[in-house]
């Protein structure tokens, strides 16, 4: 075997093994310096340099996380967010300088499974991305999904399907069909987050069960994701999200799951 295409096995192998990162910033300095402290951690990544760049990398070789960074010249970076949440399935983590409320709360809003706000550590940053990879990827024992396409099953729920009203979710495929048996698109924090409320329904849940259930360790103690997606839920399964009758706040406690919930053969 020659040694170019010992280069070329190699390269194949490592594309078929390592987890794949697309790093989406225009500073090359910052590209560079994640893409040299991702690899050193077993990730294969991708450098780009404009949302333009990700939606051409996405059908050809689709990541199964992006870094975003929100403040791209020319580009609107919730609007990138968006557009990657209504075509692709991937973990999504916006890395950017604005530490602003309102901006973390609007990314979470479209999509993003975290936020990390420059300057950031490094080591954290890692662990946030396999928090993310976790909640999205199936353990080893299993078959590894299609990078960008469905994503697998949570491991502590097997492969049941669940049903309410004229719902049904299906635990293995991280599927929610509607009342018209078309699917209705979920993020990876909105599946687990209705898995956790459909999985215990008539039980008052509060924040930090949920919180543990979705996010787990990585949750800080003014953690507002679960409100932000109880509202995206919420626009999803009802009828009027302004006077929930599916998913209700509970003052003081939580959230309760109302409709009875059983299997679905």
């Amino acid at each position: 075997m020659t040694k170019s295409s010992h280069r070329h096995n190699a390269s194949a192998e490592q594309r078929l093994t390592s987890q794949h990162i697309a790093v989406v910033d225009d500073e090359s300095a910052i590209t560079e310096l994640l893409a040299g402290y991702l690899g050193l951690q077993g990730f294969r990544v991708t450098q780009l340099h404009s949302g333009r760049a990700l939606m051409t990398l996405m059908p050809v070789d689709p990541p199964e996380l992006v870094l975003l960074d929100l403040g791209l010249p020319g580009e609107d970076g919730f609007a990138i967010a968006r557009q990657l949440r209504e075509h692709w399935r991937c973990g999504l983590v916006i890395i950017t300088g604005r530490g602003d409320a309102v901006d973390k709360v609007v990314g979470l809003e479209v999509g993003a499974d975290d936020y990390v706000t420059k300057p950031f550590d490094l080591r954290e940053l890692v662990a946030r991305i396999k928090a993310v990879l976790r909640r999205l990827l199936p353990p080893a024992t299993t078959t590894p999904p299609v990078p960008g396409g469905p994503v697998a099953a949570l491991p502590s729920v097997g492969g049941s399907r669940l049903g309410f009203l004229d719902w049904q979710l299906d635990l293995a495929a991280r599927r929610l069909d509607g009342p018209d048996g078309v699917e209705v698109r979920l993020t990876s924090g909105e599946f687990e987050l209705l898995a956790a409320l459909a999985q215990n329904p008539g039980r008052v849940l509060s924040r930090d069960f949920l919180l543990e259930q979705t996010r787990g360790r990585e949750a800080g103690p003014f953690d507002r994701t679960i409100d932000v997606q109880i509202g995206r839920l919420r626009r999803k399964l009802e009828s009027d999200a302004a006077n929930p009758q599916i998913i209700k706040s509970v003052r003081g406690a939580g959230y309760i799951f109302v409709p009875p919930v059983g299997p679905v053969c």
